[in-house]
């Protein structure tokens, strides 16, 4: 579903590589988790993804379609996408805050009521609830799951999540983590995750992708990381970490 070669990033004002030839692949359907330092690419790999920032060099195709053969705009409205502190706009209410792209696309209204009426459910806050709440009257759990029906709201294969549950305190984290788990698992997308906790990609992720300094120094499965590791760096990386 996701492939990307040589993909590289240099910022020529910074005089900085910030990603240099990074390649993976990731099956339709699995979850894929981009770990690392602070400052290692991460961010700048997701947002290349999602042609928020152009590469210098490389290739990215999903369900074999070139990055460049398409419109950078159309190419995002294929693509969910989801940040830390979910994003919400404060002066839309939550069905109009997950509708937003259909609205944009004019999309029927008939299809809109009853595509966030079952994003709704999906996430369990009912349309009857929670449909005309704003974002203050919510929880940070809530605006987050709020955040990833709107990433859906189109229907798309593909999911990029950049920190989404970073912001969150620890009960609220682990309850959306089991959540998030059951949700894939009945849409089967194909789930790319931006965190720096090596727990939570081991929990989430079936491929863990480590970058550091704008490279990946291992990608693979969490068996693999703990069982494997290819370099010391790697290894000191999960050493000391609780394995779940």
């Amino acid at each position: 579903m996701i492939e990307v070669r040589n993909l590289t990033k240099i910022f020529p004002s910074a005089n900085v590589k910030a990603v240099d030839e990074i390649s993976f692949t990731l099956a339709a359907g699995e979850v894929g988790c981009i770990i690392g330092t602070s400052g290692c690419g991460k961010t700048t790999t997701l947002k290349m993804l999602n042609r928020l920032i152009e590469p210098s060099n490389g290739t990215v195709k999903i369900n074999n379609q070139a990055f460049d053969s398409v419109d950078p705009i159309e190419w995002r409205r294929k693509i969910g996408y989801v940040v830390q502190k979910a994003g919400l706009l404060p002066h839309l209410t939550v069905k109009d805050n997950i509708s937003l792209l259909s609205t944009i696309l004019k999309r029927d209204k008939n299809f809109i009521i009853k595509r966030t009426t079952e994003l709704m459910d999906t996430i369990d806050m009912p349309y009857t609830s929670f449909a005309h709440k704003y974002p203050i009257e919510l929880s940070g759990g809530q605006q987050q799951r709020v955040g990833i029906a709107r990433a859906l709201m189109e229907d798309p294969p593909v999911l990029l999540m950049d920190e989404p549950f970073g912001a969150l305190d620890p009960i609220t984290r682990e309850s959306l983590h089991e959540e998030f788990t059951v949700l894939n698992k009945k849409l089967k997308k194909t789930i790319i995750i931006v965190t720096h906790d090596i727990e939570e990609a081991f929990k989430l992720g079936d491929k863990i992708i480590l970058m550091h300094e704008g490279k990946i120094l291992q990608a693979g499965t969490k068996d693999e990381f703990i069982n494997h590791p290819e370099s010391e760096f790697v290894s000191s990386f999960i050493k000391g970490k609780k394995l779940v």
